[in-house]
């Protein structure tokens, strides 16, 4: 693991959560060494099938992993794709034809009945389905055709991170398997980067001092970095009970802006690639309405920002960042929730049930 627990008693809140972060490292190593070459035999099976579409389906947290496979796959293989709305099949009992259309479940657990409900649908519509789970034996990996295991071993914590990591490593890893390379080359760098961001939890806890008493936050990027903004919110959310809307920065000015004000936190996620290009005019409007405004990026943002955690993303292509995004993010929203009081291994309304994942 990256780092020690801090000093405490064996019940100190948010034990099982940390543990959880610190062996996201762990995790994507194993996956590199034991998932790449099963998660290339998948890719090669289904681009063999040439599929015209991609559909993504998934909840939450791994909503936003299933949005990041958007990206990955539009940019990186020229696949059009969509986010289902899975109520048409499962509610209007709708049954498009999926012909040739690759459908995507994304699942910690695999045992929403939503989620295999529409699984199964869409195989019977013709589609080609494909589970990303962190759990071989759910029933959403028995429905699919194929099943892509992420390799996380079982998580605890109620907020899920180090399954997040996960998906997202192999969504890249198969979205590099359909063009014909299985990625682990380019994804190498990425754990030992990870064990160096996470042995920075001081940086992260005099930062979470910053929000110990806000009333909301804003959490924005662009590109591939976006998936990255809505799961920060959804933590701060879950583990705070903090108000976070994220935005990509585009929607933003549409609107939003206009309650950005000196008393409102913004953390902007930029990517060392296009997307953070396109997110500059966004951060120059930010700093003009004298937004509180921290920075996770490269080190010539960050210095541009009232706040900041500079990401060591030399080397690591912009489609692999988001991996790296994440961790210091994961543990703010640890930081926060120990700063307000809560206990983030037992967020108030939230059960770690296959049902709800």
């Amino acid at each position: 693991m990256s780092a020690a627990f801090p000093a405490g008693p064996s019940e100190h809140p948010g034990r099982i959560m940390f543990t959880e972060v610190l062996e996201q490292p762990w995790v994507l190593r194993r996956l590199l060494s034991d998932g790449a070459a099963p998660i290339r035999e998948v890719a090669d099976a289904i681009a063999a099938r040439k599929p015209r579409f991609v559909l993504l389906t998934a909840r939450g947290t791994s909503d936003h992993a299933a949005l990041y496979a958007k990206y990955l796959l539009e940019i990186r293989r020229g696949l059009p794709c969509g986010l289902t709305s899975m109520s048409t099949m499962t509610a209007y009992g709708a049954r498009p034809d999926l012909t040739g259309v690759l459908f995507i479940s994304v699942s910690q657990w695999g045992g929403s009945p939503d989620l295999v409900a529409a699984t199964w649908a869409a195989r019977e519509a013709g589609a080609i389905t494909l589970a990303v789970t962190n759990n071989p034996d759910s029933a959403l990996a028995a429905v699919a055709e194929f099943h892509i295991d992420v390799l996380a071993g079982a998580e605890l914590a109620l907020p899920a991170t180090k399954s997040y990591t996960a998906s997202l490593l192999a969504l890249y890893l198969f979205a590099e398997g359909l063009g014909g390379d299985d990625g682990t080359e380019a994804a190498s760098v990425v754990p030992d980067l990870a064990d160096g961001v996470l042995a920075r939890g001081a940086e992260v806890r005099t930062l979470a001092t910053r929000y110990r008493f806000a009333g909301r936050m804003v959490v924005i990027s662009r590109g591939y970095g976006y998936p990255t903004a809505r799961e920060a919110a959804l933590k701060l959310m879950e583990t705070s009970y903090l108000p976070a809307l994220a935005f990509s920065g585009a929607d933003l000015l549409h609107g939003p802006l206009a309650m950005i004000d000196n008393r409102s936190p913004v953390i902007a996620v930029v990517p060392e690639g296009k997307g953070g290009e396109a997110l500059r005019p966004v951060l120059d409007r930010l700093r003009g309405r004298g937004a509180d405004l921290c920075v996770v990026g490269p080190a010539a943002e960050t210095g541009r920002a009232s706040a900041g955690f500079v990401l060591p993303v030399e080397g690591v292509g912009e489609e692999l960042q988001p991996i790296l995004e994440i961790l210091p993010l994961h543990l703010l929203a640890y930081e926060i929730a120990l700063a307000r009081g809560y206990d983030p291994d037992a967020p108030r309304t939230m059960a770690k049930t296959p049902e709800s994942s």
